[in-house]
């Protein structure tokens, strides 16, 4: 086992793309200076340019390399384009197919491309396009959730399936301390791409409140209650006193009828936030914030205080060090 880089970076730990813009340019510059790959979150609209201007603010932060989260369920031909010309380190896809063409379209820009799966299925399809690397999302992660497996009996899977192709697994789903990212290593992964442990950091762009949530609350609810009427695709979320009044909203309900709970700006664009709708808080929202869209993993629960992208990394890699010496050196396991 170890705890190296991918990819060509310093340490195996990725921040994942999360939030409608929660992963911004102060947190991944932030990773990346700690030594991770850290993933900027684009808009769910066309918005090339501002990609680009995401991308440039970020350069300002950090003269180390990072990357961009593309979401293929909605459109994004243009973002990606932007993303290429750029020239970022990496091109992470997630929620739709990741074709040839476009891996080669990455490679001749010299853009390496990740895309996030689910399941064994996706994991072959990404194989045979020549991805640079594999996340495999496990059921325990926050946000909206691909997969119906469990983390433990995923990944192993996918290594065993990338056998001997130079295409590293990054193991996500659940993970937020040195535990974590050693169990995913003993399961065959190369890293460890992490949302809500990043979300709880001082550089994230969420909403105070947010964050202090994370700390408060312990458990977390799989639902498909936000977002319906663009996107149904199945999250978890805090459990907090909002979802557990109405994890049983009717199948035909969504937000389009629903009253107006909250004002945010996201990505520049003022947005007045439905009950029931996909966003998450972030410092510009006023309103309802607890009865929003809050995104958190399984893992939640061993959060226990807001701490510096750095520190997150450092305990990261100093804490699996030290577990695999004490707990692993010189031991027949």
């Amino acid at each position: 086992m170890g705890w190296g880089g991918i990819l060509g970076f310093e340490y195996g730990i990725v921040l994942a793309p999360m939030g409608s813009d929660i992963a911004g340019p102060e947190l991944v510059a932030a990773v990346a200076n700690a030594g991770g790959l850290g993933l900027l979150r684009g808009p769910e609209w066309e918005s090339p340019e501002y990609v680009k201007e995401l991308i440039r603010k970020t350069r300002k932060l950090t003269d180390k390399p990072f990357g961009v989260g593309v979401l293929q369920s909605f459109p994004h031909k243009e973002n990606i384009k932007a993303v290429l010309e750029e020239k970022v380190a990496v091109l992470q896809l997630y929620w739709g197919e990741c074709p040839k063409e476009l891996v080669l379209e990455a490679h001749n820009a010299g853009v390496k491309v990740v895309p996030q799966v689910g399941s064994v299925e996706e994991a072959k399809k990404a194989i045979n396009v020549g991805v640079d690397a594999i996340i495999v999302q496990g059921h325990e992660a926050g946000g909206h959730v691909i997969g119906q497996d469990g983390l433990i009996s995923l990944l192993p899977r996918v290594v065993d399936l990338v056998g001997d192709h130079d295409i590293p697994v990054i193991a996500a789903g659940g993970i937020v301390d040195a535990r974590g990212y050693v169990a995913a290593l003993a399961l065959g992964a190369k890293g460890i791409c992490m949302g809500t442990r990043f979300l709880a950091t001082h550089e994230s762009y969420a909403h105070p409140t947010y964050k202090r949530k994370l700390i408060e609350h312990d458990e977390t609810e799989y639902t498909d209650v936000f977002g319906r009427a663009i996107w149904h695709a199945p999250h978890r979320v805090l459990q907090t006193p909002f979802i557990c009044d109405w994890k049983s909203l009717p199948v035909q309900e969504n937000e389009t009828n629903q009253p107006i709970i909250a004002r945010s700006i996201i990505h520049g664009v003022e947005m007045a936030i439905r009950r029931f709708a996909v966003n998450d808080p972030n410092p510009t929202t006023t309103g309802d914030i607890e009865s929003m869209a809050l995104y958190a993993g399984q893992g939640v629960g061993l959060i226990k205080e807001i701490l510096p992208a750095e520190e997150v990394v450092k305990r990261l890699v100093e804490g699996a060090q030290l577990l695999i010496q004490q707990r692993f050196g010189g031991e027949s396991v």
